[in-house]
């Protein structure tokens, strides 16, 4: 059975099933290994991610934009002091 989890939000692992965290792994091993030689792997351009954070975490932050912008993503950040998350807004 192939995985298809287009149009679905990424809030949290369990709205997944293991085999669909081990297509995300995967997947995530593959733009590894073309990043590490040199291979184009923008395979996302031109879509959006929005990354929300409850807590604040620097290096957390950093390695998820990276991450989105070397897959070609546009990146929106929101941490609950500049959002009203989980206040008057849903997180989807």
């Amino acid at each position: 059975m192939g995985v298809n989890v287009r149009g679905r939000s990424f809030l949290t692992l369990l709205d997944f099933t293991s085999e669909e965290i081990r297509y995300f792994l995967e997947l995530s091993a593959e733009f590894k290994r073309l990043k590490a030689n040199g291979v184009d792997h923008s395979y996302l351009k031109g879509k959006q991610v929005v990354l929300l954070f409850e807590k604040t975490s620097t290096r957390t932050r950093c390695a998820f934009e990276v991450g989105a912008r070397d897959l070609g993503m546009g990146v929106t950040f929101l941490d609950s002091g500049s959002s009203q998350m989980g206040k008057k807004e849903s997180l989807e």
